[in-house]
């Protein structure tokens, strides 16, 4: 299986997908990675698996998506941070989804009402397609290490791969409004201040940061 680099320039937003069933071993490892990281993030998430209904919907067919019967539900306590935790430990289980052979796609609104399990306190934040894709999609036009940090020619060599790891990762509409910024091990990260879906961007680019600069570089600011 390939590593979580490898998942990072592998992976591209698919809303296309194969009428293939996901087989039961790839079930159980995306089951098994998804309760790990519940645990350790405190949400509860959810993979749901063939159903199509949730992308039988008028706003689905606007998306583009075809075939696509399998998705990740991104469910949380209500809490200030939780949509930054969505993006985070969502994009981790979309690395390990691509690992796996498959392909996924970020929805936050083309897509019609999930099945996931939403209890009293708790709310879906955002969903995730899931499957074999009809192509491994294709990378998008992306900004530079210039425009979303402070990365100079004195720079260490892991801030410079997590802001490259970090460009690569998946934002809404491809706003990559996000910025890191270096101060000796520290860094911060912060969104942009106006789009849509900011604090889950910053969460799933952190989560690129980190893969790529290696955790145990840097602390978090």
């Amino acid at each position: 299986m390939m590593d979580m680099m490898e998942a990072i320039r592998a992976r591209h937003s698919v809303r296309q997908y194969l009428d293939r069933p996901i087989p039961a071993d790839v079930r159980a490892a995306l089951d098994e990675a998804a309760a790990a990281l519940n645990r350790e993030g405190g949400l509860n998430m959810q993979v749901i698996y063939d159903e199509p209904e949730c992308f039988n919907s008028r706003l689905a067919h606007y998306g583009k998506f075809e075939n696509a019967r399998n998705y990740i539900s991104l469910v949380g306590a209500k809490a200030p941070d939780l949509e930054e935790r969505c993006g985070y430990y969502g994009e981790r289980v979309v690395l390990t989804a691509q690992a796996l052979g498959l392909n996924t796609c970020w929805v936050a609104l083309t897509h019609g009402k999930s099945k996931a399990a939403v209890a009293e306190g708790k709310r879906e934040v955002i969903i995730i397609s899931l499957g074999y894709g009809a192509t491994q999609g294709s990378p998008r036009r992306s900004k530079s290490a210039a425009d979303v940090s402070n990365l100079d020619a004195g720079a260490p060599e892991w801030f410079r791969r997590g802001v490259e790891a970090a460009l690569l990762a998946p934002t809404a509409v491809n706003q990559q409004k996000f910025r890191f910024d270096r101060d000796g091990s520290r860094v911060t990260a912060r969104a942009g201040r106006f789009g849509t879906q900011l604090k889950v961007d910053l969460g799933i680019v952190k989560c690129h940061f980190e893969i790529g600069a290696g955790r145990e570089n840097f602390t978090w600011a």
